[in-house]
């Protein structure tokens, strides 16, 4: 293992400067800094954790690894950056955002530098790279999100398992039998997101147990994908009388326009619910039903967590937030007469 001696050789400084790069305990040359820190990277140093303990240092700094995708919706990620950072504001902490797409490096770089007290991990994926490199590297960390393997993690996130559930019981409620799910674009699923599949394999449990028909379908973001997967649907399943949406604002903005195009009146001819929504959804026409995904729900906890982690060890666990549902006028029973053809 690397020691400070080899940064200091490396780099080209002396000891006691590595020292003040890392501690940020007096001010250090940015390019000195920098050299450091390239030293610190190359070589997979990490500063002696027990050492730190006795110094009783802490930076108050968060890294906050949240990387873009293609494929990355910018309002809702966004949404969750701007929580995890007014949480940590709460209790006197920064952040560091982390939005390489590559995003280990950052990770590694930041924990071996020293340069905060925790990691907060956003965008998960089913099989994640940063697990690993958070298992190695030790240090207080927090999923928002759960990755297939979580265990001796810390993990919190909406449960969407349950909110898909909720979603079928308040349709079947209203007397419907068949229901579609419109969902995100295939990208979302084909990189590993986490919660995506989890509503979706939710959906379906949901409908089996209460003998409920379904249809799915993956439109892209643009008005004529969401026309062609509508069409799809419909085709699968004609009875469908109800739809959940569990996708992202402008596909709901789009599904409504082509109903509303295709002469179908919500809820009257169709019912329709916002599943999972990080958005207002009163401003649609009509104003949508909506099981919301509120960032502040896991960000604040999320934070909290991570910050007991900072005062000692905790036990892994999964904390799942529980679904709420609010009721905006978007759901009736279904139609008692034929409808108007659901296709152009």
């Amino acid at each position: 293992m690397a020691s400070i001696h080899d940064v200091a050789r490396v780099a080209g400084v002396s000891i006691s400067t590595v020292s003040y790069a890392l501690s940020g305990k007096r001010s250090i040359a940015a390019s000195t800094r920098l050299r450091v820190l390239d030293a610190v990277e190359s070589l997979g140093y990490r500063p002696n954790a027990g050492a730190r303990m006795l110094a009783g240092t802490r930076t108050n700094i968060f890294a906050l690894t949240a990387p873009f995708h293609a494929d990355t919706y910018a309002p809702a990620h966004m949404a969750f950056v701007l929580a995890v950072a007014q949480a940590a504001r709460e209790h006197d902490y920064d952040v560091l955002l982390l939005t390489q797409d590559e995003a280990t490096s950052g990770l590694r770089r930041v924990a071996s530098s020293s340069l905060v007290d925790g990691i907060i991990v956003l965008d998960v994926a089913g099989d994640d790279d940063r697990v690993a490199v958070i298992r190695e590297l030790g240090v207080p960390a927090t999923f928002i999100g759960i990755p297939r393997d979580a265990a001796g993690l810390v993990c919190v996130d909406l449960d969407f398992e349950a909110a898909a559930a909720l979603a079928v019981e308040k349709l079947v409620a209203a007397g419907h039998r068949s229901i579609g799910l419109i969902g995100h674009s295939p990208g979302v699923y084909a990189r590993g997101s986490n919660f995506p599949p989890r509503f979706r394999d939710g959906f379906f449990a949901a409908a089996a147990a209460h003998g409920v028909e379904t249809a799915f379908v993956m439109p892209e973001r643009d008005g004529p994908s969401v026309r062609i997967a509508l069409d799809a649907l419909f085709a699968e399943r004609p009875e469908t009388t109800a739809l959940v949406l569990h996708a992202e604002e402008s596909m709901h903005t789009a599904v409504l326009d082509v109903l509303r195009e295709r002469g179908l009146r919500v809820p009257r001819d169709l019912s329709v619910l916002a599943a999972c929504a990080s958005f207002e959804t009163d401003h649609f026409e009509p104003p949508l039903d909506t099981i919301p995904l509120v960032a502040a729900d896991s960000c604040w906890r999320a934070v909290t967590l991570a910050i007991e982690q900072v005062s000692g060890p905790i036990e892994p666990r999964i904390e799942l937030v529980p679904p709420r549902f609010y009721e905006r006028g978007s759901i009736a029973p279904p139609p008692d007469r034929p409808r108007a053809s659901p296709r152009s």
